[in-house]
């Protein structure tokens, strides 16, 4: 396995930064950012293949449309899940009375989730 990657922006040799300027004398050139591999974070990470946030967003603004077609969804997923209502009482301070008076409200929890999958 290599130790780096190179930018997957089409465009990003031609962002004008020092980090991308190669070259000597005259024979100056925008090279494309080299990602280095070391850490885990960047290996297991979309930024193992794009330099910076603008590269990334570049290549998604361009190719967005070969992205979603690689693998298209053409109806909505849904997980089954169970909901338990439990009414709950507590106390707020009234600044009129100078005292505190007891209110109830429903919380809703999910208690557990099903494994059916629209695919």
């Amino acid at each position: 396995m290599s130790d780096f990657n190179w930018c997957h922006n089409p465009n990003c040799h031609k962002i004008e930064t020092q980090s991308r300027v190669r070259g000597s004398g005259d024979n100056k050139v925008l090279r494309t950012r080299k990602i280095s591999l070391n850490s885990e974070y960047i290996r297991e990470s979309i930024y193992a293949y794009f330099c910076n946030q603008n590269c990334l967003f570049g290549f998604l603004h361009k190719f967005k449309n070969e992205v979603a077609n690689i693998r298209p969804v053409k109806n909505a997923s849904e997980t089954p899940i169970k909901i338990v209502s439990e009414q709950q009482t507590s106390a707020r301070y009234n600044y009129e009375t100078n005292n505190y008076q007891d209110y109830t409200y429903n919380t809703k929890t999910i208690v557990s989730k099903g494994t059916r999958d629209n695919e």
